[in-house]
C-alpha cells in the first residue's frame, strides 16, 4: 500500500518526534521539581522574555546583554548545576528515566509499605518520635543533601535504629526515595500556618511544611503520645489507625491497577490540626 508523496509517512513521523521531544522534557521537568534548578528555569524564561521585549522595542543595549547572556550561559550552567546534572546522568543510566516494571515496582512498594507499618508500630508504643518523608513526584534532593547520605535499603529494623533516641541520626528527617533511605537527619520547612494546633511540635510542622511545598508523604510518631500522623497536600491527618496508615500508603505509594477515590476524600472528617 501506498500514499501520495508519503504524506502519512511524513505526518506520523512529525507526530512521534513531537510526542518524543515531549516526553523528554516532561521527564526532565520531572526531576528538577523541588530542587534549586527550578528557579534556574524560571531565570531563563525571564532572560527569554527581556530578549523578545528587545526585539520589538528595538533595546539595543538591553538586546546585547541579553544576547551574552544566553551566549555564555550554558556553560555557567554546567559549572553552577553540575551536582544536578550529574544526577540526571546517574539516573538516565540507571533506566530510570523510563519506568520500572509494573510488577517489580509494585512489589518494591509493597516491601517498603510493611516496613514503614512495622517500625511505625514499634516506635508508637514505645514513644520513640519519627519523622519519615517519601519522595514521589516532586524531587527532595534538595531536602536529602542537608541530612546524611545513606542510601540503604530498606528495613524496619534500620528506620527503628535511625530514631533510637541519643543516638547520632535520630534528631531530624528520613528521607526515602526510589524505596530506598536516601539520607537521615535531614532538615525539612517548618509550616507557617496558623492553624496548626500549639500542641503540636517541631516534627509535625516539619512535616506539615514539606507537604505544602512538595507532593511527598510524610509520616510521623508524636515522642509525646505515640500517636501516628499523615501529612499531604498540606493537610495533617492525625491519630491514624494501623489499619488506615496500611490502607493509605497502599493507596498512595503502590502502582494503581485502577483508578481508585482518594482515602483522604473518604477521610476528610477525620483530620484534625
Amino acid at each position: 500500500m501506498s500514499f501520495p508523496d508519503g504524506s502519512i509517512f511524513h505526518y506520523l513521523s512529525n507526530v512521534i518526534d513531537i510526542l518524543v521531544v515531549w516526553f523528554v522534557i516532561y521527564k526532565l521537568i520531572m526531576l528538577i521539581r523541588g530542587t534549586k534548578a527550578v528557579q534556574l528555569l524560571k531565570g531563563i524564561f525571564i532572560i527569554i522574555i527581556v530578549k523578545l521585549l528587545s526585539i520589538v522595542l528595538n533595546l539595543q543595549t538591553v538586546g546585547w546583554i541579553t544576547d551574552q547572556i544566553l551566549t555564555w550561559g550554558f556553560l555557567a550552567i554546567i559549572i553552577i548545576f553540575q551536582p544536578e546534572l550529574r544526577r540526571a546522568l546517574e539516573t538516565l543510566g540507571r533506566g530510570s528515566f523510563i519506568s520500572k516494571a509494573g510488577s517489580k515496582r509494585e512489589k518494591e512498594q509493597m516491601f517498603l509499605i510493611d516496613s514503614i507499618e512495622k517500625s511505625v508500630s514499634y516506635m508508637g508504643k514505645r514513644r520513640i518520635g519519627a519523622l519519615i518523608s517519601i519522595e514521589r513526584g516532586t524531587g527532595l534532593d534538595d531536602y536529602i543533601e542537608t541530612g546524611i547520605s545513606l542510601d540503604a535499603d530498606i528495613s524496619s529494623q534500620l528506620l527503628i535504629n535511625i530514631f533510637i533516641p541519643n543516638t547520632p541520626l535520630h534528631d531530624g528527617a528520613v528521607i526515602i526515595k526510589n524505596n530506598k533511605i536516601a539520607a537521615a537527619a535531614g532538615y525539612l520547612p517548618l509550616s507557617d500556618s496558623p492553624f496548626l494546633s500549639k500542641e503540636l511540635g517541631t516534627r509535625h510542622r516539619a512535616a506539615l511544611g514539606i507537604s505544602e511545598v512538595t507532593d511527598s508523604l510524610t509520616v510521623i510518631v508524636s515522642e509525646e503520645t505515640g500517636g501516628i500522623s499523615i501529612t499531604k497536600g498540606g493537610e495533617l491527618f492525625r491519630e491514624v489507625t494501623p489499619e488506615r496508615l496500611h490502607e493509605i500508603l497502599e493507596q498512595e505509594l503502590v502502582v494503581p491497577t485502577q483508578k481508585k477515590p482518594s482515602v483522604f476524600t473518604k477521610w476528610k472528617g477525620g483530620r484534625k490540626q
